[in-house]
């Protein structure tokens, strides 16, 4: 089948069309420069044929998203969204000149490089996920490069709120990196979002796709059953080591509970094989608190529910039948009608109290939903504190262990030996070779989120081994 050809540019004040970018199914690419501050702009625009009112929805939902979201350094950043005069709604996005989709194919990537890819782009992730939205659509093609070389996770065009979708929703999927549960009839989590970041750093070391055989059939529909049913094969380069084809494999994992509870676990796996290598540890760069609890605030500002009445909304659906692309799209609970009946005979009041009632509770609801996932975060939030370092010198190896004060999934240790900081790590010991006469000292701090709590009291050793 031919690719289209791209649509018509349109006529945006204080924007001068330069050329096609790209086009997709939906929407069409342009670059433009914009007149006032000067500078060289992308601007997607929905395809007028596809235009309509759920299709303005889900628009605005991206532009919603990304706008939110795109403060972080590895989102793409969104600079408005408005309505042509010829009536297609667009996005005037930074311009990245490359992206990912083909470079991986035609060179071997740097292991260093795909470490730091798949670390900043999973900090996107998790930084999504902490604003209660999922991407659904990671993939090579969508880490675009700035002009710095940065690498930026666009196209939230198929996002959803965490649970504000189901496996009915009718979405795009890019099979060669969805997760099995995906293809069969789940709409997507955050576990699904793990095997995605999975699939798409495998994809940037193996030069293809987790399941694609090279020279094979790879139609598909096979492609989609050898993910579901399929063995995981390893990327297939040599400077890969045995401890990096095990993160991946476990964020490929079939069973859900088998993968990285979350984007910010594999992260933490990624940085650990960075250390294991000596590289340079890429930076964890997620949501701070504040930002998280402003957004919250913000949210339960906009998520009241409004009663509808019966038979308000699209034409020919009712409310429990209501649209994928409409459930797809809403990033609030509002209605688009909120309008009084129809008819002459005023409304039963008792039926209407009861609406407004109703109304509150689920009002009150999604206060407490907000009060307490903010208080279990708090909770969770003090870093806890290692207050039991021993040290025991046996020759020329001094050991430094602890115990456990409580860490949870993505967290880690950063030990400090006679003030120089050692590499992080998840291992409750330090082995540290010493020379006869040495006087060791050191502390143990848990870090979080990439920051660091209290540090221990420091533990001291002298060290004989009688070989001066």
């Amino acid at each position: 089948m031919s690719r289209r050809l791209p649509s018509t540019a349109p006529n945006l004040p204080g924007f001068s069309f330069v050329r096609v970018l790209g086009s997709g199914g939906f929407a069409d690419v342009f670059l433009y420069e914009q007149n006032m501050p000067r500078r060289l702009v992308a601007v997607k625009v929905l395809l007028a044929e596809v235009v309509d009112d759920a299709a303005r929805r889900a628009f605005q939902a991206e532009a919603d998203v990304m706008a939110q979201l795109s403060s972080h350094p590895s989102i793409l950043t969104v600079y408005q969204a408005s309505v042509a005069a010829d009536g297609r709604p667009y996005l005037v996005m930074e311009f990245c000149p490359s992206t990912l989709g083909q470079r991986y194919r035609e060179t071997s990537l740097p292991l260093a490089e795909v470490l730091a890819i798949g670390v900043r782009i999973a900090s996107a992730v998790e930084t999504a996920h902490r604003n209660g939205v999922l991407h659904r659509d990671i993939k090579p093609s969508n880490i675009l490069t700035t002009a710095y070389g940065h690498p930026v996770l666009s196209d939230f065009g198929i996002a959803a709120r965490l649970g504000a979708i189901s496996s009915t929703d009718a979405v795009g999927l890019s099979v060669p990196w969805s997760a099995p549960e995906v293809l069969i009839d789940d709409a997507g989590t955050v576990a699904s979002e793990v095997w995605s970041l999975g699939a798409t750093v495998y994809s940037l070391l193996a030069g293809r796709s987790p399941f694609e055989q090279p020279g094979g059939d790879n139609a598909v529909g096979r492609v989609s059953s050898r993910i579901r049913t399929g063995k995981l094969a390893p990327t297939g380069r040599d400077d890969v080591p045995a401890s990096l084809e095990r993160v991946l494999a476990r964020a490929m994992s079939k069973r859900p509970t088998d993968r990285q509870s979350s984007a910010l676990e594999f992260v933490r796996d990624l940085q650990a094989v960075e250390e294991e290598l000596a590289l340079p540890q890429t930076p964890l760069e997620v949501v701070t608190e504040d930002w998280a609890l402003a957004v919250a605030v913000d949210l339960d500002e906009r998520t009241r529910i409004i009663p509808v009445p019966s038979g308000a909304g699209l034409p020919g659906r009712g409310r429990r039948t209501r649209r994928a692309s409409d459930r797809m799209a809403a990033t609030t609970l509002r209605s688009d009608s909120a309008s009084g009946r129809t008819g002459s005979r005023p409304a039963p009041r008792a039926p209407r109290r009861m609406l407004w009632t109703l109304s509150g509770v689920a009002v009150l609801l999604v206060a407490v939903a907000l009060a307490v996932g903010y208080i279990v975060a708090s909770a969770s939030s003090p870093i806890p504190v290692v207050t039991d370092v021993q040290a025991d010198a046996d020759g020329g190896t001094v050991t430094f262990t602890w115990d456990d004060p409580g860490l949870q999934g993505g967290d880690a240790y950063l030990v400090i030996v006679d003030g120089t900081p050692r590499p992080v790590q998840r291992e409750e010991r330090l082995d540290v070779v010493a020379a006869d006469g040495d006087h060791l000292c050191a502390s143990v701090t848990v870090t979080r989120d990439g920051k660091t709590g209290r540090p221990s009291e420091e533990r001291c050793v002298d060290v004989e081994t009688g070989t001066r």
